[in-house]
């Protein structure tokens, strides 16, 4: 019996990465990244556990994610667990003075990409009555903090966007959860500071994170339940994060 097909965007690291190492022994994987090379890299170390088919794709682009899921070949055609994972935060500017394109940038990747890869793919799902797609939100969904404006609202916006998929899909065989990682340490940091090292590594000093192994085994977890299971919605922080006071800042005159 072949093992079923699952899509990961933003594969080529972090939570992607780390889950394509964890599912190679349950399912065929299709990778797909911007950087092509490092997908290249993870086929060849996952080879001997499973077929991997690495898709280099940017998720903000409509036209090419159809292309991309029409173009691939018939043994991975059928997608049955669908991981958009694909996602990034720029800036930790306040909202009178970030720079617009990394506002739309965020949005053409965590929002219009989940949109473009699920309506890609949920057809099939309907049309075999089967699947699951797990949409990666954040705890920035829920909880606001300051320089997080536009991020936080993406992650908001998936949270909403999985509660309504499901009722669209009450009734059939279709799966989707929302699993939202607080602090964790990837290249998360790095991509929002733009590639600045030293600032990405303050923000870990002296606390443990979660890890994209942690997060890789949420979803191995979420995965390994039975059929009748839906987990809605996961929350999942390091044991170092937890919640504060609301903030009370006297205003200026």
């Amino acid at each position: 019996m072949m093992k079923p097909v699952a899509l990961i965007t933003g594969a080529s690291s972090g939570f992607g990465e780390a889950s394509a190492r964890l599912l190679a022994p349950h399912y065929r994987l299709i990778l797909a990244a911007r950087r092509l090379e490092r997908l290249t890299h993870l086929q060849e170390e996952l080879q001997a556990l499973t077929e991997v088919y690495p898709l280099e794709l940017d998720v903000r682009h409509q036209a090419d994610v159809s292309k991309a899921i029409d173009s691939l070949p018939d043994s991975f055609s059928a997608i049955d667990l669908l991981i958009n994972n694909a996602g990034l935060a720029l800036g930790l500017e306040g909202a009178w003075e970030c720079d617009l394109e990394d506002w739309e940038r965020m949005v053409d990747t965590n929002i219009k990409g989940v949109l473009y890869c699920t309506r890609a793919i949920l057809p099939q799902m309907v049309e075999r009555n089967c699947g699951y797609i797990i949409n990666i939100g954040s705890i920035a969904g829920n909880w606001p903090y300051a320089g997080g404006n536009v991020y936080g609202a993406t992650k908001a916006f998936i949270e909403q966007f999985s509660r309504n998929l499901r009722c669209d899909l009450a009734g059939k065989r279709i799966r989707v959860t929302t699993l939202k990682p607080g602090m964790a340490e990837s290249e998360f940091s790095l991509v929002r500071f733009k590639g600045d090292e030293e600032r990405a590594k303050k923000v870990y000093e002296g606390i443990e994170p979660l890890t994209p192994e942690d997060i890789a085994a949420t979803i191995l977890y979420l995965v390994s339940l039975p059929e009748r299971i839906n987990v809605n919605e996961i929350e999942v922080m390091p044991l170092c994060q937890s919640f504060g006071r609301t903030t009370i800042t006297p205003v200026k005159e």
